[in-house]
């Protein structure tokens, strides 16, 4: 039975580059073994905290522990980290043998025991055959597996993985995602995954991690974020399409925004709703009204964008600086529909909906903070 790697924990982390915060009072832990993937917008911070892990940058302020290891005090090489590149980074003068031998090489390993250990890796990710090939020779699905192979000769007892998909079509990542997941469970490693891909993000976490101009934002299990964002940064960052945010105002447990209204069991006042597009049921008899200003049929769920009379969608839903967009958009609801009937719905033409009972969400106005149910 494989033994679990210890766990991260981060300790009230910092960074800046001169007068620049890039990081600020990081305080998480993950647990042994556990895949955590680290999301947000781009500059927010998250290669840097998976660097800060693998020694290649200096914290300005914090600590972070393996366990009872503190390997922030400790050089790269002795930290026990392996880390993939979005680049692949292999060698072009040496075949596939000859990299994934290379780190076993410069630790003057014994041949015999780098012949074993590449073989290993190559029989795990299917590279028997292409051994003595060249990195030019090889597929860019092919040369992911080699780097990532070139990190597993090592045993290094965490993983770092810097958006290692990226540069691979969309089928192609869908193959390798799934490869690399079954992978990571069955080494029984504690990995850390950068990616800006929400699919990514959902699919292959055990957590995932949200960060925000450096500051994090949530932390928890992919149904968590989805279902429960202790804020609207989070509510627009996870999911797609993302949560509709409406303002709007509470009396006596009734949200109304303009031709809006729904039961919303929180204290009167100001508020902001969040839908997901399933929690807007499409059907003749919804008692509201929208226009359909844009059809997204995406296989056996499609989706409308709607524009609802007098809503007040919230300045994040609008792409507003500091959200998870900075891209305008029209201040429209979405609606989730099965795919099929997303063919025969055009855009200008008027559907009726309701609102599932018990799925809204409920944000402070001024804080953006989750309300209490």
């Amino acid at each position: 039975m494989k033994r679990e790697s210890p766990p991260l924990v981060f300790e009230h982390v910092g960074k800046r580059f001169g007068d620049t915060v890039v990081l600020s009072d990081v305080h998480f832990r993950t647990e042994p073994g556990e895949l955590v993937v680290l999301v947000g917008p781009s500059g927010c911070g998250k290669s840097t905290l998976m660097r800060l892990v693998a020694g290649l940058e200096t914290l300005s302020e914090g600590a972070i522990y393996a366990g009872e290891k503190k390997i922030s005090a400790l050089p790269p090489h002795e930290r026990g980290v392996g880390m993939v590149f979005q680049s692949y980074a292999l060698y072009p003068h040496l075949t596939v043998r000859e990299n994934l031998a290379f780190p076993l090489y410069v630790q003057k390993v014994p041949q015999a025991d780098q012949d074993r250990e590449v073989r290993r890796v190559a029989d795990m990710l299917s590279l028997g055959p292409l051994l003595e090939r060249l990195p030019k020779q090889l597929s860019g699905g092919q040369r992911q597996r080699v780097a990532i192979g070139r990190c597993l000769v090592r045993k290094p007892e965490i993983y770092c993985f810097d958006e290692p998909l990226s540069n691979l079509d969309a089928a192609l990542r869908s193959q390798i995602r799934v490869e690399l997941k079954s992978l990571q469970r069955e080494l029984k490693k504690t990995t850390i995954y950068v990616t800006h891909d929400q699919i990514e993000a959902m699919t292959m976490a055990d957590r995932i991690v949200v960060l925000h101009k450096g500051v994090l934002q949530q932390v928890g299990k992919p149904e968590e974020l989805y279902l429960e964002p202790k804020n609207t940064f989070v509510a627009r960052f996870i999911g797609s399409p993302s949560m509709s945010l409406i303002r709007g105002d509470v009396d006596s447990g009734l949200f109304a925004s303009g031709e809006l209204k729904t039961a919303l069991a929180v204290r009167s006042g100001p508020a902001i709703l969040g839908l997901r597009a399933e929690d807007v049921v499409v059907s003749p008899e919804g008692p509201h009204s929208g226009v359909v200003k844009s059809v997204e049929p995406v296989g056996e769920t499609g989706y409308l964008h709607l524009e609802v009379a007098g809503l007040r969608m919230d300045p994040a839903s609008l792409g507003a600086p500091g959200s998870a967009t900075e891209t305008p958009r029209a201040p429209l609801l979405s609606a989730s529909i099965p795919g099929r009937d997303a063919f025969s719905i055009r855009e200008g033409s008027v559907v009726r909906f309701s609102i599932r009972e018990g799925r809204a969400r409920a944000f402070d106005p001024d804080s953006g903070e989750a309300l209490p149910r």
